[in-house]
């Protein structure tokens, strides 16, 4: 039986645009056919407010271990499982058929090449567009942005006569970092149902429900298929390759303009399908509409980094709003909810869950540190990051930049901000920080990770940071400038003279980090030895960007500015290391102890530029040439926007050129500070 696939490259063209008819703004990869090469390095991802996705490749082949149709939230079985990991699904008619969607197995593709798919569009939802022999066939898909439901739908656009339909569907069941192996413990054996099937793997997982109305018969016919591979997986030295069990398959016959839509929910839904896929639509058209109003006036960049921005923010009415730093493997962390959350929230209008999610991580706070790492299973929160709470001062200026509002603050988080403030001044009491006579913190020893630069190979930092980083301290100088504001405004006592201590700070700040010869600032001033990390990283630039600045003078400034620029700028963000250094690594890849060895050795972060904006807007003498300068960095991330992750953008990229995109494929942090920066270079414009 032929199988139309696309074996070769296209002539591709790439499109962004906003459907006022659909409410939606459009992504579409559209051309004679789409290499099987470009559609498996772009990935779509859907998620919901309960902390799941759907994610794969534009081929509907899946590359990674995280990828899958409906991956749940389950904190009370340990956090997040891939349950519906893929389909097989297609169409015949006559002698030929045509495939959606494509497996890799050892040294080959089934089908040998990509199906005839001539456009992905990603608007209200992915849909993918099929055209062979005169049929046209339109797949979308859409996750419940409410629930744990996945929906499929199909419909036949073009063509005479009629088409046999086939869903076969492989389940995982199985932790989002995990692999499944064939075994005699999963139960493939699926309950028929009119329209479907229900099928319940193991006694401690939730029973699934596929349900198409009484569109599809299920055809009973269970099987594992084997050595199923992920390339990226490979490509980052883990194991690769798993084995799926599906329990039969769903069929129905589709006439000229007919569709059918298929439901997979944990627990039987509460309407067919066809009631489900409307329902979710019509929500997702109302929230465009609503976000749209509250903000106007924005290019489509903008349009796409604040779309992007709602897929990091889970919780509801039920449960505590949070911030997911990154998917696919990322969960909740303090330190990435808190640089993320102005961009999110208050920028994108949305004061109040900004709010919330700051009571919320206030209240998590021990001995004066918010917690870095928090377990979407049972594990306990990590409190191993000394910024977060100092960031969290930062949270609060930017809600009072925006809005005004400084009663609200000292009504609901002047209590947070004082324990903060007496754990951190209390020399080290439960607490990894040490308030030294000077008045700068220093923190960790050798064997600790306590910075955003957090990498280790075999526990040993890449990155030792221990004595007194320099973005930890300008932190802490603009948390005691922002009190010293709120007592002067509001009348709150901080319990201690915190003039006297900024202006301790202040000098020892520039004394001990400011390099005369190279006039920029050190990185880490060592309090064992005297000794200072001279390497020229961007940890520095915090100290001109942020609303209060312990440097002396503005010349300072601008000269830490073109350090930072000269070295360390590039067209996708800020390196971590200067390519001079010696040290300097360029390109991000190769196993764990290879990338982690690169993560903050040179590798270019996107969120640096939301702090290198601020700077550098700062510091200008010509204010219009650097909002020029900046509005074309931002225009860099265009293309981007078709490169990896479709829409959203990318944790890291290597330093070296053409800059590949690498780590997540969508980072809280990444969208949010570049979505703060454009609203910054219009703001001031």
């Amino acid at each position: 039986m032929p199988c139309h696939c696309c074996h070769g490259g296209a002539n591709i063209s790439r499109s962004s645009s906003f459907d006022a008819k659909g409410g939606a703004l459009m992504i579409a990869l559209t051309g004679d056919g789409l290499s099987l090469r470009e559609a498996l390095s772009k990935e779509w991802l859907e998620t919901n407010s309960r902390g799941g996705y759907s994610s794969s490749t534009v081929a509907n082949c899946h590359t990674r271990r995280y990828h899958g149709l409906l991956v749940t939230n389950l904190p009370d079985r340990g956090g997040r499982f891939v349950l519906l990991s893929k389909f097989e699904d297609s169409i015949r008619f006559g002698e030929s058929s045509i495939r959606f969607s494509l497996h890799q197995y050892p040294e080959v593709f089934d089908p040998p090449g990509l199906p005839a798919l001539v456009r992905f569009s990603l608007g209200l939802h992915p849909s993918f567009t099929y055209r062979a022999d005169g049929i046209q066939i339109e797949k979308s898909i859409m996750l419940s942005g409410e629930s744990d439901v996945f929906l499929a739908r199909y419909e036949y656009r073009k063509g005479e006569g009629p088409v046999r339909l086939s869903v076969r569907p492989f389940f995982a069941y199985r932790g989002i970092h995990e692999l499944s192996q064939e075994n005699n413990v999963f139960r493939n054996i699926a309950d028929p149902l009119k329209g479907g099937f229900s099928i319940a793997p193991y006694d401690a997982m939730p029973r699934m429900f596929a349900l198409s109305g009484h569109a599809m018969e299920f055809i009973p016919a269970p099987h594992w298929y084997c050595s199923f591979e992920y390339d990226v997986e490979r490509e980052r030295g883990f194991d690769y390759s798993e084995d799926l069990p599906t329990p039969g398959f769903l069929e129905c016959q589709l006439d000229p303009g007919d569709r059918v839509t298929l439901s997979f929910s944990l627990g039987e839904p509460p309407d067919e399908a066809e009631q489900l896929w409307e329902r979710e639509l019509n929500r997702r058209r109302r929230h465009r509409a609503s976000r749209r109003k509250k903000i106007r006036g924005e290019n489509l960049l903008q349009e796409h980094l604040a779309e992007a921005g709602g897929a990091f923010i889970i919780g509801d009415s039920r449960h505590d709003l949070s911030v997911v730093a990154g998917y696919h493997w990322f969960y909740v962390w303090g330190r990435d909810t808190l640089i993320s959350l102005p961009g999110l929230t208050f920028y994108r209008g949305r004061m109040r869950d900004g709010l919330d999610i700051l009571k919320s991580l206030g209240s998590l706070r021990r001995n004066g540190l918010i917690p870095n790492c928090l377990s979407d299973g049972n594990d306990d929160a990590a409190y191993n990051s000394v910024d977060a709470s100092l960031w969290y001062f930062w949270c609060l200026q930017e809600y009072v930049r925006l809005s005004g509002d400084m009663d609200t603050i000292r009504r609901r988080f002047w209590t947070v901000m004082k324990d903060i403030l007496e754990h951190y001044r209390e020399a080290g009491k439960d607490n990894p920080v040490v308030r030294l006579e000077s008045g700068l913190l220093a923190v960790g020893d050798g064997t600790t990770q306590l910075t955003w630069m957090d990498a280790a190979v075999d526990s040993v930092p890449v990155t030792p940071r221990s004595g007194c980083p320099v973005e930890i301290n300008a932190l802490w100088y603009n948390a005691l400038a922002f009190t010293r504001d709120m007592a002067r405004k509001t009348g709150v006592d901080p319990g201690f003279d915190v003039t006297a201590e900024l202006e301790r700070t202040k000098q020892a700040f520039n004394d001990l980090f400011w390099i005369p010869g190279g006039e920029y600032l050190a990185d880490v001033w060592n309090t064992n030895n005297g000794s200072r990390d001279e390497s020229v990283r961007p940890n520095q630039i915090f100290a001109v960007s942020l609303p209060h600045t312990p440097l002396d003078g503005r010349e300072r400034a601008r000269k830490i500015v073109k350090k930072v620029t000269d070295e360390l700028l590039t067209p996708r963000g800020l390196r971590t290391l200067s390519p001079l250094d010696p040290r300097y690594r360029g390109q991000y890849g190769g196993d764990a102890a290879t990338r982690d060895a690169a993560y903050h050795q040179g590798t270019v972060w996107p969120w640096l530029l939301g702090h290198y904006g601020e700077a550098l807007l700062k510091t200008a003498r010509d204010k219009r040439a650097a909002r020029r300068k900046l509005a074309a960095l931002l225009a860099n991330f265009e293309p981007h926007l078709y490169e990896a992750g479709l829409g959203f953008v990318s944790e890291i990229f290597d330093g070296d050129e053409p800059h590949a995109p690498g780590g997540c494929i969508a980072q809280a942090w990444s969208v949010a500070e570049l979505y703060r920066l454009s609203r910054l270079i219009a703001r001031r414009g």
